[in-house]
């Protein structure tokens, strides 16, 4: 007999742990923190080794160092301009501790007499005592709670609740998930392992009931580590495990079309088209044609760095349906992009025949549209969400392409899918977001990828430069000499407009602006508050070169294609994410050259400074989406516009990527193995509660 299972536990409101209650319980819940399962799961951010902290008395003057001593006085003071000083004295027992912390009024109240505390930092002498000013300090316990001799985990605040108090829930959460009710009345038993034990034995891994002890009350670092490995791989590993599931029924549930693969409709396109196709192209056409040639759906992700030529491998995609009798759809995040890939398409496919069609929220030709799709003469339609909205029914789709997929939930793709009736549609995506490997293999790890890691050969050079506030002069001068030769420009702001709250530039104020500082150009503005037709109508005469400078927000940051735009100007650029920022100089480089990128940012942190410099030091998309990893983490990887998970806990994906690789061949061999989870039942069960019932779709029924 065993104790609870984590997919048991998921079920348990936390307002069952002693300690916790109705009221703290909904505190715990609105920060999500809901069941006993989240609670056991909210991992110390640092432990405290009693044994190797430093006493104040041996305390090295100049070196960082911790010290563990409970408070005896507190006091605070308010000096010149509203500054308030507080002063605690700590005491480890034998010697006396005076911090200073500034402007942190409210530890006054936190650090009462008899508070134990965790004390980091440099410690210095003045007149004789040992001090230390605006330390980091964690609050290990009240005074009648005091520990000694052990390892002391220090747990990230929740809803401003302390460690010590985290502390002693999650103690009585262990204690009481692993109490079973027998006969005899309640016995303790180990919590619930859904693993098979020759694949920890294999991978040297802890059981989970070490695990959740290990990780809340280790007996030493080394078990500290064990349990933080154990739980890292059982994150991953249920990831992968749900991946693998959706692989398999992808392949072996599922009855696709078998297209006809000739080399009618393909080979024309290409042959006609004004440049030579990359390698890379062709071989992600040939990896397409492939798929599309067998009796299962196509699962296909189609990476490219912006202006890599993704567009001609879908086109060819398209094209491989239509001219064996199927349509095609492509679904676009924005009205805007949907719009450019229509302009850009129809022309290429009206010369071989093929009849296309727009359809958005705001299409003037709405219903004829509609009819088109219905009756079978539109052989691919163009849109956005109106796709997959009520009233749209296809003839025949064939083929999905669901472009800048990021921006789409995984619903949204299968509701596009399922519009297709009883046919099994192949779906393409793409997406113009370089994925770290480490990424990659989680979010996308059921699907094909073809990757074009080859640029054409005509694209002309960006040159980026990071230019500060009060040096514009020179990037006007560089926008009127690019106007002169008929180039345009892009002005990229934060805001739409002025806000109180923020200091950055606002496209409606910038646009005012320049419209004095270019008096002989026609400065457009641009921003996604505007209606659908006065966008387009903007788009339209900026492509026609109407407007010379066109002042925006990042509604152009995917997908627009102007040929004669040679400038880019990013006003604060700090404020904007690495992957942003690439994506926004993407715009550039469509036509002729040379062309420029200006970042003008005064970064006031070390990330901002950092993405300034990225950007400046390379135009590789996949360096750039590795640097943004490092500096921003890894924040949410499967998340309610992906897949119904949660975020990633203990995981870190550059930090695991070797225990990634090792979960991932894990459970692809698990799942091809039992299929159905028949033999693990324990870990189906858990992979449902701890996915949430998002993803229950993905099992195999």
């Amino acid at each position: 007999m065993t104790g609870r299972s984590l997919a048991y536990l998921t079920d348990v409101s936390v307002e069952r742990v002693k300690g916790v209650g109705p009221k703290l319980g909904g505190k715990l819940s609105d920060a999500g923190i809901g069941s006993v399962t989240d609670l056991l799961m909210h991992a110390p951010r640092r432990y405290i080794d009693r044994s190797l902290v430093t006493a104040i008395a041996d305390a090295p003057v100049g070196r960082e160092v911790t010290i563990v001593g409970s408070v005896t006085k507190t006091t605070s003071r308010r000096v010149r301009r509203g500054l308030v000083i507080v002063e605690t004295v700590v005491t480890d027992g034998e010697s006396f501790l005076f911090v200073t912390f500034f402007n942190q009024g409210w530890r006054e109240r936190q650090l009462q007499p008899g508070v134990e505390v965790a004390v980091s930092g440099k410690a210095e002498r003045f007149r004789g005592r040992l001090q230390m000013k605006s330390p980091a300090m964690d609050v290990l316990s009240k005074g009648e709670h005091r520990k000694t001799g052990r390892i002391v985990p220090v747990y990230p605040t929740v809803a401003g609740i302390a460690s010590w108090r985290l502390e002693e829930m999650i103690a009585n959460a262990l204690r009481r998930a692993r109490l079973v009710e027998t006969d005899a009345g309640l016995v303790e038993e180990p919590i619930a392992d859904p693993l098979p034990e020759d694949l920890l034995d294999r991978l040297d891994l802890v059981d989970r009931d070490a695990a959740l002890g290990g990780l809340h009350a280790p007996a030493s670092p080394e078990e500290a580590e064990a349990a933080r490995q154990r739980l890292v791989f059982d994150e991953l590993f249920r990831l992968e495990v749900a991946l693998a599931l959706r692989k398999r029924r992808q392949i072996d549930e599922a009855e696709g079309i078998a297209h006809e693969i000739g080399t009618g409709l393909v080979e024309a396109f290409l042959e006609g088209l004004p440049f030579e196709p990359t390698g890379a192209q062709r071989r992600a056409i040939d990896d397409v044609r492939r798929d599309m040639a067998v009796p299962h759906p196509m699962h296909r992700l189609l990476q490219g760095d912006v202006g890599s030529g993704k567009t001609v491998v879908a086109m060819a995609a398209l094209l491989v349906g239509v001219q064996g009798g199927y349509q095609g759809a492509v679904m676009a995040p924005t009205e805007v992009l949907a719009e450019q890939h229509f302009l850009n398409l129809e022309p290429l496919a009206a010369i071989h025949g093929v009849r296309m069609a727009l359809l958005t929220g705001s299409s003037k030709d709405r219903a004829e549209a509609l009819s088109g799709v219905a009756d079978g003469t539109i052989d691919i339609v163009v849109g956005t969400h109106a796709l997959i909205q009520e009233g749209v029914h296809f003839h025949r789709l064939g083929i999905a392409v669901v472009d800048e997929q990021h921006r789409f939930g995984v619903h949204q793709r299968v509701q596009l899918r399922e519009k297709a009736g009883d046919l099994q549609p192949d779906l393409l995506i793409m997406t113009a977001t370089p994925i770290p490997r480490t990424l990659s293999m989680t979010l996308y790890g059921d699907l094909d990828v073809s990757v074009l890691d080859e640029m054409p050969a005509e694209r002309p050079e960006v040159r980026t430069v990071a230019v500060a506030p009060g040096d514009v002069e020179r990037v006007y001068d560089t926008i009127r000499e690019q106007a002169a030769l008929g180039r345009l420009a892009y002005v990229v702001c934060p805001l739409v407009e002025d806000s109180d709250k923020l200091e950055a530039a606002s496209a409606t104020a910038e646009h005012v602006r320049l419209s004095k500082e270019f008096p002989d150009l026609e400065v457009g503005l641009l921003h996604g508050q505007m209606r659908p037709d006065d966008k387009r109508s903007v788009m339209a005469r900026f492509r026609d070169r109407e407007i010379q400078v066109l002042v925006c927000t990042t509604v152009i940051e995917v997908g627009i294609d102007v040929k004669d735009s040679t400038v880019m100007v990013i006003e604060d650029a700090d404020r904007f994410g690495l992957s942003q920022l690439h994506q926004l100089r993407g715009r550039l480089s469509r036509g002729v050259g040379p062309n420029w990128c200006f970042l003008v940012a005064d970064p006031q942190t070390d990330d901002g400074r950092q993405r300034i410099a990225a950007m400046v030091d390379s135009d590789d998309g996949f360096r750039l989406a590795e640097v943004d990893l490092e500096i921003r983490g890894q924040g949410t990887v499967f998340g309610d516009r992906q897949a119904g998970a949660a975020d990633l806990r203990l995981a870190d994906l550059l930090r695991d990527l070797d225990t990634l690789v090792t979960a991932r061949r894990e459970a692809f061999a698990l799942v091809a193995d039992d299929p159905r989870l028949d033999r693990h039942a324990e870990l189906a069960a858990e992979i449902r509660s701890l996915l949430g019932d998002d993803i229950a779709w993905l099992f195999i029924s």
